[in-house]
């Protein structure tokens, strides 16, 4: 368990990405149960879900950048 507590805290944005991704993808697949995808279209949908959750961990973590560079500026 503290190994994984350690990669964790040594790769934040890459667990939020894993952690969002498995999120939006079951909601995905919750939601759209009933609606009678092909097999090629679930996967696309499902690679898509993880590449947009990808780009929102991303776009989330430009502010981390400036608040170090503040942090830096100050002392």
């Amino acid at each position: 368990m503290q190994t994984i507590k350690n990669w964790i805290s040594h790769h934040p944005n890459l667990a939020a990405w894993i952690f969002l991704a498995i999120g939006m993808v079951a909601i995905l697949v919750y939601e759209a149960r009933d609606v009678g995808l092909q097999t090629s279209q679930w996967i696309w949908l499902i690679v898509i879900t993880i590449l947009v959750a990808g780009l929102a961990v991303w776009i989330i973590s430009w502010g981390d950048d400036e608040d170090e560079t503040e942090d830096t500026q100050q002392v």
